[in-house]
């Protein structure tokens, strides 16, 4: 755990760079992130349930555009983060890697006692596994509002109608 050495405001807490092993716990303890991939020239980003297994995140998905982005030559990002409302303390974890599909059969059978179970209905028989390269995570105080208020925010609109 080390600090940022960017700059904060007098008062405010740094942020806290956090240790690979912290952010590990951090994607156990929430089951939702997001995953980013590369589709037709520009970056998209879609919703997953996750599980991290052995030092690797696996999704599942159906047949479509994540799953095509996720499994092509560009390596993907996954991002997952969270907040203590009683404390205002939160934190943002990534992971970069490449995204492979699960094919072996113990694999397969491993994956499914992962109890992964997607929010969206449909079929998702394609489990996905990002092995990563890259794990950075980052905990900070959330800023009251009151810190960065302006003047503008408060300035009159122009009427939609």
């Amino acid at each position: 755990m080390t600090n940022s050495s960017g700059t904060n405001p007098a008062g405010t807490p740094a942020t806290e760079i956090l240790a690979t092993n912290e952010c590990w716990e951090l994607l156990r303890s929430v089951s939702v992130g997001r995953l980013a991939v590369w589709v037709d020239n520009h970056p998209d980003i879609f919703p997953v349930n996750y599980k991290v297994d052995h030092g690797t995140m696996v999704f599942r998905t159906g047949e479509g555009t994540k799953l095509h982005a996720a499994l092509g030559d560009a390596p993907v990002a996954m991002e997952a983060d969270g907040v203590n409302a009683e404390t205002g303390v939160a934190w943002s974890v990534v992971i970069k890697g490449q995204a492979t599909a699960v094919t072996l059969t113990q694999d397969v059978l491993d994956t499914i006692g992962l109890l992964l179970f997607p929010w969206e209905a449909g079929q998702k028989d394609q489990f996905i596994r990002v092995v990563p390269s890259d794990v950075s995570g980052r905990r900070f105080t959330v800023t009251s509002p009151v810190t960065w208020w302006t003047p503008l925010d408060q300035a009159p609109t122009a009427s939609s109608e």
